[in-house]
């Protein structure tokens, strides 16, 4: 009897482990403001945004051939990887060139719009459920990210002139929200590691495509790209970290909650991202991050416990 009921608990604590996952790769991406502060400035942005596919791509197949069994993939599942690919793709480039052309309090847009941008896809797409707990947690850790940014940044830049940063950095938002949402479904046929593998590969010649384009347009010259030992691991780290093991911890999430609910957790990145900081660079995380970040916890732990209480 024992080992019976211990089952549906260990079921039940390995689905809030797995669930947690979005919030890991969250924490991944908060330390890619402390990256940038590396040298990043030396590398156009979308050459930034292609090595970094390239890298994550080149680790993700690796893991993929060695882990997961041999597939004969349809005609719909290979277009639905290369849509995902070319939404991953775009996502990358307008964020990366947004955050070019705005200040630090315009960029925070990204990860505000985002989690609402995926809910309404993932209830219009998707046919997901709002709980009233859901959505006072989505609400409460949205009130607690917008005090933390308010603590870092001036807030009052976000009505500033860069018309056309801001509009890319929206459709950063929106195009990850597509990436989430309309991952869910080949994420359930075959596998979060899968889809994030192959959605990476397809944006890799993409962005591949872009940078030519990017160099002929901005005079940018590859060449004075000096490979010094801080921009290769910083170039390692947004592959590797920020792209193979976050977008798949990402996707992860999804293997066993909604979207809507994944969502919640990329409220947690400018909080890592302030803590990334404080630690590495000696900066101020704020004057109101402790709040802001209390707050964001509970909406986050309200979101997190939300399948559990349905």
């Amino acid at each position: 009897m024992p080992l019976l009921s211990s089952k549906p608990v260990w079921s039940r604590l390995s689905t809030y482990l797995f669930a947690l996952a979005p919030l890991a790769a969250a924490a991944l991406w908060g330390g890619l403001y402390v990256v940038s502060k590396w040298g990043f400035d030396a590398v156009p942005p979308l050459t930034l945004a292609f090595l970094r596919v390239a890298v994550g791509a080149a680790a993700l197949l690796v893991v993929v051939r060695a882990t997961a069994p041999r597939r004969r993939f349809s005609r719909r599942d290979l277009l639905g990887f290369a849509a995902l690919g070319v939404a991953v793709a775009a996502s990358l480039a307008t964020q990366f060139l947004g955050t070019a052309l705005t200040t630090a309090s315009q960029g925070s847009l990204v990860t505000v719009l985002t989690p609402v941008f995926t809910i309404l896809l993932g209830v219009s797409v998707l046919g997901e459920r709002l709980s009233g707990r859901l959505v006072v947690g989505i609400v409460t850790a949205t009130v607690g990210t917008v005090v933390v940014l308010s603590g870092q940044y001036d807030l009052a830049e976000l009505t500033g002139s860069a018309t056309v940063g801001i509009g890319m950095l929206l459709v950063a938002s929106a195009t990850w929200a597509v990436y989430t949402v309309f991952g869910k479904p080949l994420i359930e046929r075959y596998s979060a590691l899968e889809t994030a593998t192959y959605s990476c590969a397809v944006a890799v010649p993409i962005l591949g495509a872009l940078v030519p384009v990017e160099v002929a347009t901005t005079g940018a010259s590859l060449r004075a790209i000096e490979p010094t030992p801080e921009l290769v691991v910083a170039v390692l780290y947004l592959g590797l970290l920020g792209t193979a093991a976050a977008w798949y911890l990402w996707y992860k999430g999804m293997e066993y909650v909604d979207a809507s609910v994944v969502s919640a957790f990329f409220f947690a990145q400018p909080v890592v991202g302030a803590l990334f900081g404080a630690a590495v660079l000696g900066e101020s995380p704020g004057s109101r991050f402790v709040l802001g970040g209390a707050v964001m916890a509970a909406g986050i732990y309200l979101v997190s416990t939300t399948r559990a209480s349905a």
